[in-house]
């Protein structure tokens, strides 16, 4: 299985998705602890994988999603965006908006 082939079957496979730098327990970058901190503060179940355990995995998921920086999070096979594009939704109520369009539960929702 390529990486790229990797990436779409965890995309497609798991409702959310944050590809990032570390693990949700430890994220190792600032900009993927932020998001690590919005999701479970809306209270998002998540899937967190890290790149760093995989250069071609590093390098693919920026291809894959034609996005050059990481943390990058998907939501129901969609790629919803990095740091900065999540906090702004969160601080404008867009990403727990968002998130239940797409029927992800949230502590809001539950």
């Amino acid at each position: 299985m390529s990486i790229k082939d990797w990436i779409k079957n965890e995309v497609d496979n798991n409702d959310v998705v944050l590809f990032m730098k570390g693990t949700p327990a430890f994220p190792q970058c600032g900009f993927s602890g932020q998001v690590v901190q919005i999701l479970d503060y809306v209270g998002a179940t998540y899937k967190g994988i890290n790149v760093l355990e995989d250069d071609e995995l590093r390098q693919g998921i920026k291809e894959f999603s034609d996005w050059p920086t990481i943390p990058q999070l998907y939501v129901k096979g969609e790629f919803v965006g990095g740091c900065d594009i999540i906090r702004e939704m969160f601080q404008n109520q867009e990403l727990q908006s968002h998130l239940a369009e797409k029927g992800i539960e949230t502590r809001q929702s539950a």
